[in-house]
């Protein structure tokens, strides 16, 4: 079958190939024939070193299709259902799972290490223990949860990461409050639906920060308030909460200086969310006066920060009522040929989300 395969990680472009085949398959794992994925900025931090992720590796985590094959002791799960992948399952067992913190479950990271794919060579491992690059991908069957009819492949394939995240660190981990003051810094997919959430929250003035034009324009049809370059940020912050700070900062960017100009942007008291995957050797400076002077709330926000189950259930409801708009985060839709082309178009900032169609 085809996939797309980074053979060493720092690689900028992606190999799509006809000679890899899915692997694993077996009791308790379901077999998925790949309909549509989003390529997440998270796919970039795995290719170029950011994130840890062996290679050569498929990647790809945002996806959604259907299921060809279904293992022993399976019941939940049938050939022809329609599904999403996610990439973070929860075993329901663990300490986490157990005091209601499913998104910190690490069952789903025990299964990173173990390859997905085979080709000629040798063994090809699947993103974040998935890699949606792909026209099939066998997985556990806690990773494919299944989705309503009316429910298309593309917006199911969004709901299996970016807006879950931007959404649910809104309203699961921010808890923002009506009435209140938020900044988004960055503004791709992630942070957009950082901004919808926000809105739906009730947030009175919601401020965009993104280096790119288009970037900040989108913002402003999703619910944004204001939409600012980087460099204006401090006069927007002086504009809308009189130098103050606002009540909710969102770095949405996955870089200290990024962090720490969110942390200088809260007001004393207020909420700074995490939302950014960064790497681990990129270090956020705070100095102990502050910390205890200032009162902020620093959250980092992991997949939303909530049970990741009723996150998507929340979101298609809300899709479904036109509360959120998910289709208009698509920016642009290619094959999987063009999948180098998307990379590009990521990497300079002019697409929000694109649709592979697989």
């Amino acid at each position: 079958m085809r996939a797309a395969v980074l053979h060493e990680i720092g690689q900028d472009k992606l190999d799509v190939l006809d000679d890899v085949e899915a692997v694993g398959f077996g009791p308790g794992k379901v077999r998925i024939r790949v309909r549509a994925t989003g390529l997440c900025h998270s796919d970039l931090s795995a290719m170029n070193g950011v994130l840890p992720q062996p290679a050569p590796f498929v990647p790809g985590h945002e996806g959604a299709g259907e299921i060809l094959e279904v293992g022993d002791g399976v019941t939940h799960l049938k050939v022809g259902d329609r599904v999403v992948v996610c990439w973070l399952p929860a075993c329901g067992a663990c300490p986490a799972c157990k005091r209601g913190q499913s998104e910190l479950c690490l069952s789903g990271f025990m299964n990173a290490g173990t390859p997905n794919f085979r080709r000629p060579g040798g063994d090809v491992f699947g993103m974040a223990g998935t890699g949606t690059f792909t026209e099939e991908v066998v997985v556990d069957a806690g990773c494919a949860v299944p989705i309503p009819d009316d429910v298309p492949f593309d917006i199911a394939a969004l709901i299996g990461c970016g807006v879950t995240t931007g959404l649910g660190a809104a309203i699961n981990t921010a808890g923002v409050e009506a009435g209140s003051s938020v900044a988004v810094i960055g503004c791709g997919g992630v942070g957009i639906s950082a901004i919808q959430g926000a809105r739906l929250q009730g947030a009175a003035e919601i401020v965009a920060v993104d280096p790119v034009v288009s970037r900040r324009e989108s913002a402003l049809k999703f619910g944004a308030t204001k939409a600012v370059s980087p460099d204006e940020l401090a006069d927007a912050k002086q504009q809308v909460t009189g130098g103050e700070g606002f009540d909710y900062v969102f770095e949405v960017v996955g870089r200290s200086a990024t962090a720490r100009t969110a942390y200088d942007t809260t007001r004393r008291g207020g909420t700074m969310v995490v939302v950014g995957a960064g790497a681990m050797d990129d270090n956020l400076q705070l100095n102990m006066f502050e910390l205890f002077f200032d009162e902020k709330r620093i959250l980092p926000s992991m997949y939303g920060g909530g049970d990741v189950l009723r996150s998507y259930e929340r979101t298609i409801a809300l899709w479904r009522a036109g509360r959120v708009d998910l289709e208009n985060l698509i920016t642009h839709r290619v094959p999987l040929s063009g999948i180098n082309e998307a990379l590009d178009q990521m990497r300079t900032g002019t697409a929000l989300r694109t649709c592979i169609e697989i």
